[in-house]
């Protein structure tokens, strides 16, 4: 016969890990911010990936640059572009 005595307690201590876990993991699946177990903010990003991602901001930006001019010269009438491409000359 089994001793449900020590089972209920050993279960209840076992219990509290266990949800933690599966807590943290849904928060994680879901983007949602992570806490350590005193409660600070786990830093989800590392420096490598801070330093891509401010690059590829850059990236984008000058290309948002370059894209604004083609749209210009895609709209302007002809005889404004020939004149400014002159200009530049």
């Amino acid at each position: 016969m089994m001793n449900w005595g020590i089972l209920i307690p050993v279960a209840a201590v076992v219990m509290g890990p266990l949800a933690w876990m599966f807590t943290t993991w849904i928060r994680a699946r879901h983007g949602y911010p992570l806490e350590g177990s005193k409660g600070e903010p786990i830093e989800r990003e590392s420096g490598a990936l801070r330093a891509e991602n401010v690059a590829l901001k850059g990236q984008v930006g000058r290309l948002e640059e370059r894209i604004g001019v083609l749209e210009r010269i895609a709209t302007d009438p002809a005889a404004h572009v020939t004149r400014e491409i002159e200009q530049l000359r």
